[in-house]
């Protein structure tokens, strides 16, 4: 190389390459140490949520009035990519999810547009609907949950003690916000008695207007004097106790009467609760801390768990304070997991080259790790990656690559002392003959991880960070293989004894039926290159058929995640005695830390793959923290056990574990899209029916298709008239009966509450709808049925919308199977539905099948750019096209190994198996570079171009082997882990037999490309 000699420079400048070897063990050291922790790379979750109300209002009055008309604003945004419409019953929620591509630094203005849209349509839209209310913190990932619990201590006052711990643990160092989740709003209500009522000739507006005139709080004014301001105070107008509000005076006749002489006042919660939430069987609010970004989650956790011994120790008597999820166990488990697999790893590498080099070399080689490790390390602070579970699972597949260039330079200059030379001159031949091509073949390695590591998605935003570490690994590995390596070599290394003439390093009897077996692969080249590409192919039909396809793998995480439907427009506390029965049967379980209930909606983002739920009352989410992989497994077990024997009949239950990748409901759904609910059911429950019959699949279901009864007044208007009645009055009458009226809202320390008035015999039974009596304009009193006809009608409680369009999906469970797979059977035998569709209607692929395609997609927009790179490495590197060729056609080879391997132990084919195999290409074409490039120095050596090709596969058969050795070495510690693990077998097959195969197979194209003489080598 033109570039100076740094293998030279390092052995002659000894003290200060010495100096800068210890400068990069302690700067690695301080930067592992400054490094911040966390499970999963800093994500950012592109969703957004928009929320209107309109109570009283049908689902498609809320569809036509509310829906159409934020949609259609929506749509106007930036970087769209999907809008998800669920519309109920007086309220529509709209998921705004963006497109995965779009930067960071745009989501906050992204967010802020549909805050500005929706505040603009907001007043268009019909008088008493409430919003559009826009929720960006649904991407929060919660660290830690707490839970503040107290049986049988009001809920004010739990939420006031909340309130005062939240504020403190939003104090800690490291904590970005902490949340109140799962209060139940307070509420004064008050039970007026309406026969007394009538009796003094008071109608209830004239008792709301005497309390809201008494809360009000108007300015009285105030006074400039020569000194200060002075206000004019009216404490009256303070209705913030029950007694107040039972004082409030109201004048009848002649006489003064009190609101509490009228009815009961009393303060309670929000009734029918909306949300609740429970800790270990016990009713609970609890505290969600989210992450500073770039925070040493470790060193969080410790602060968090001190934090909860202190308030411990502060609470009041009877109030329980426990932890339920916890982020920094997971972290502390990742980051041993890989002290361990390094510590195996380095063992392992020192064990091969102890082996086959020598114990000396085997330390020269040892040392290269951690020094390539520390200044790995200190350019992931310098570029802000954390160690998490991407960031420390590059770093285990690192080890298996790192060391391949000190193995290479190490082996290179005992081959030269053994010739004689001496250490300087071996170090300085080390550079010459190998350092370009290490170069360039740890480049072309590197290049292999380039797609993901531009990948506009949310797996390449999620998964990005193997290409910056392994680039930075595997860029260093070479910078200490060619100065640090030599200097240790030079030190280090025993003295050999030169080899006599006709006993040269590659003569021995191993060498020597070595070079016999590439000789024969030369002469029969035609045989060896087809045999290559028929394995090849095989490895292409294996990797397309029988090896399972996956997308993400499960989470090792020790959660169990029961949901629960009811049917659709379920009152919240039949959903709520469902999840109670399941709570009791996990309560006495030692294999469970933990059980925390959600009914109403999902359950926090504690995990950055799960979505919370919309609300629904009909919908509970259990989440149990069991005590380990094998006692989740328990527990699910058991569920599944209940489930089966029918004890949930009234409900779906649904027992599952997380997933890694990007959130999946569930893993086999397809869309039914199109105008009419009608046909969306009858088409959905035709692909239910193919779904069903499909062994594989458990549970196919409709995400929606009931209707719930509601009873309709008819009145007509000529009726209502004569008894000076009007729809807005009936409605008004029946809603005070009902369920209560807001006519105020009190103040009451750092909440506002509302103040509900409503019957004191509210009406719970239908059938006795009809005799509720109503009073007209002039006092009378009209019993309901006197009124109109009350019919029951079933009507629309739940359905969706996608983009505008309505559509129902179609889902479910897996057993004994992978979704892709059971995705592709069910597509085809889908086919003659999908042919017989009404015009307007379209079936689409959803679950993972669909977020896989989203992933693959961004990958394969990449690969071109990935190609072209290498192309240009390699050109680089050989000068010439033949060379060039035969670099590249050995990128595939892996497949054979890959493939062999992923079926011998049953193991799927998914995305991250997927980038193990585009890394494999590199692997393999950086050793096939080395190859060619000793291919051409024997040629300038003088020897024929037939010996030129043997000999240079004979001489680097050692340095490849024993790195080959090393990486698949290196590699098992990683097949165990559960994210990992399938990426392990594809790098441990492929690298196996893939160096083999390149060994036999580049000789053989080599001579069939040049039409090399055949010659009996000796």
């Amino acid at each position: 190389m033109s570039f100076p000699n740094l293998s030279a420079l390092a052995v002659r400048e000894r003290a200060v390459t010495l100096f800068f070897l210890i400068l990069s063990a302690l700067a690695g050291l301080y930067a592992f140490l400054g490094l911040g922790r966390a499970e999963d790379p800093a994500f950012t979750v592109r969703i957004l949520m928009v929320s209107a109300l309109w109570p009283g209002a049908t689902a498609q009055q809320m569809e036509e009035q509310v829906a159409h008309r934020l949609e259609k604003r929506l749509q106007e945004l930036e970087y769209l990519y999907r809008l998800t419409t669920t519309v109920q019953p007086g309220r529509v929620d709209i998921q705004v999810e963006f497109e995965e591509y779009v930067p960071q630094r745009e989501i906050g203005r992204l967010f802020y547009e549909v805050r500005k849209r929706m505040w603009d349509e907001g007043p268009t839209l019909p008088k008493g609907v409430i919003g559009p209310v826009v929720n960006d913190d649904f991407s929060d990932v919660y660290f830690s949950l707490m839970a503040l619990t107290a049986p049988g201590m009001p809920s004010w006052d739990l939420v006031r003690e909340a309130e005062a711990l939240r504020d403190r643990l939003a104090r800690v160092p490291g904590v970005q916000k902490a949340q109140l989740i799962g209060e139940r709003p307070e509420q004064i209500f008050l039970e007026l008695d309406l026969d007394r009522l009538i009796q003094l000739g008071l109608t209830p507006q004239a008792v709301f207007d005497a309390i809201d005139a008494n809360n009000a709080l108007v300015p009285a004014g105030f006074i400039d004097t020569a000194g200060p301001r002075v206000y004019v105070r009216l404490p009256g107008a303070d209705l913030s106790q029950v007694e107040r509000i039972a004082a409030v005076p109201l004048r009848v006749g002649g006489r003064i009467l009190t609101v509490g002489e009228l009815g009961k006042v009393r303060l309670g919660v929000e009734d029918p609760p909306s949300f609740l939430v429970r800790a270990h069987g016990e009713e609970a609010i609890l505290l969600g801390v989210v992450m500073q970004r770039g925070e040493n989650g470790l060193k969080l956790g410790k602060r968090l768990a001190r934090f909860v011994a202190e308030e411990k120790a502060r609470l009041p008597a009877g109030m329980t304070l426990s932890v339920l999820t916890n982020q920094a166990e997971a972290i502390a488990h990742a980051v041993d997991l890989f002290q361990v697999k390094f510590l195996v790893a380095v063992a392992v590498v020192m064990g091969v080259t102890f082996l086959t080099l020598g114990w000396r070399a085997g330390v020269v080689v040892a040392v290269a790790i951690p020094v390539t490790l520390g200044l790995t390390f200190l350019a992931m602070r310098w570029s802000g990656i954390d160690l998490d579970r991407v960031s420390l699972g590059a770093l285990i597949l690192a080890l298996g690559l790192l060391v391949d260039d000190a193995i290479i330079a190490i082996e290179m200059m005992i081959v030269k002392l053994e010739e004689g030379c001496d250490r300087i001159a071996a170090a300085g031949h080390a550079w010459n003959v190998t350092a370009k091509p290490m170069l360039f073949g740890t480049l072309v390695t590197v290049a292999g991880f380039l797609p993901i590591g531009f990948a506009r998605s949310a797996v390449g935003e999620y998964a990005g960070n193997i290409f910056w570490v392994l680039g930075y690994a595997l860029v260093i590995s070479w910078f200490v293989a060619v100065v640090f390596t030599p200097y240790l070599g030079v030190k280090l290394l025993p003295s050999y004894r030169k080899r006599e003439a006709g006993h040269g390093v590659y003569d021995s009897p191993a060498y020597r039926r070595w070079r016999v077996a590439i000789a024969w692969c030369v002469d029969r080249r035609k045989t060896v290159v087809t045999a290559t590409l028929g394995l090849l192919a095989l490895g292409v039909a294996a990797m397309v058929g029988p090896v399972q396809k996956q997308f993400f793998p499960s989470s090792d995480r020790p959660e169990v995640l029961v949901s629960i439907w009811l049917p659709a427009g379920s009152a919240i506390e039949r959903t709520d005695e469902v999840a109670r029965r399941i709570e009791a049967i996990l309560a006495p379980l030692p294999e469970v830390r933990s059980v925390s209930a959600y009914v109403g909606r999902g359950a926090p983002r504690f995990f950055i793959s799960a979505n919370p739920e919309e609300p629904d009352p009909a919908f509970a989410k259990i989440v149990v923290v069991t005590q380990g992989v094998e006692a989740r497994e328990k527990v699910i077990a058991l569920l599944e056990q209940h489930r089966q024997a029918g004890e949930f009949a009234e409900a779906r239950i649904r027992v599952h574990r997380l997933l890694y990748g990007p959130p999946v409901p569930w893993p086999v759904a397809f869309r039914v899209v199109g105008p009419d609910l009608e046909v969306l059911r009858r088409l959905g429950e035709e692909v239910r029916a193919v779904m069903a019959r499909n062994p594989h699949v458990r549970d196919a279901h409709l995400e929606w298709n009931e209707r719930a009864p509601a009873l309709v007044l008819e009145a007509p208007a000529e009726r209502l008239r004569a008894m000076g009645l009007t729809p807005r009055e009936v409605a008004r009458q029946l809603q005070f009966a009902l369920n209560g009226i807001p006519v105020t809202e009190v103040r009451r320390d750092i909440r506002t509450v509302t103040l509900l008035v409503r019957g004191e015999a509210a009406v719970r039974d239908p059938a006795r709808l009809e005799g509720l009596e109503l009073r007209t304009l002039d006092g009378a009193r009209v019993p309901l049925g006197q009124v109109g006809r009350l019919e029951v009608r079933h009507e629309e409680v739940r359905y969706k919308r996608m983009d505008r369009e309505r559509f129902v999906a179609v889902q479910g469970e897996l057993e004994g199977a992978q979704a892709v797979d059971v995705t592709e059977a069910l597509w085809e035998a889908l086919a003659p539905l999908r042919a017989a569709l009404p015009p307007g209607y379209r079936l689409e692929v959803g679950g993972t099948v669909e977020q896989s395609r989203k992933a693959d997609a961004s990958i394969q927009k990449l690969q071109p750019v990935m190609v072209a790179v290498m192309l240009i490495l390699i050109m680089l590197q050989m000068r010439e096209f033949a060379g060039t060729f035969m670099t590249v056609a050995t990128a595939p080879l892996g497949v054979i190994g890959a493939a062999t391997a992923l079926l011998v132990f049953g193991k799927p084919f998914g995305f991250v198996a997927l980038l193990g195999l585009i890394g494999l290409a590199g692997i393999l074409m950086r050793n096939t570079l080395i190859l060619t490039q000793q291919v051409r120095d024997n040629l300038e050596a003088g020897m024929t171009a037939t010996e030129a090709v043997v000999e240079a596969a004979v001489r680097r058969t050692r340095p490849v082997l024993l790195t080959a050795l090393a990486a698949v070495l290196a590699f098992v510690p990683l097949a165990t882990d559960t994210f990992w693990g399938p990426l392990a077998y594809v790098l441990i097959g492929g690298v196996m037999a893939g160096t083999l195969i390149t060994l036999c197979f580049v000789p053989a194209l080599y001579a069939l490309w040049y039409r090399l003489p055949r010659r009996e080598m000796g």
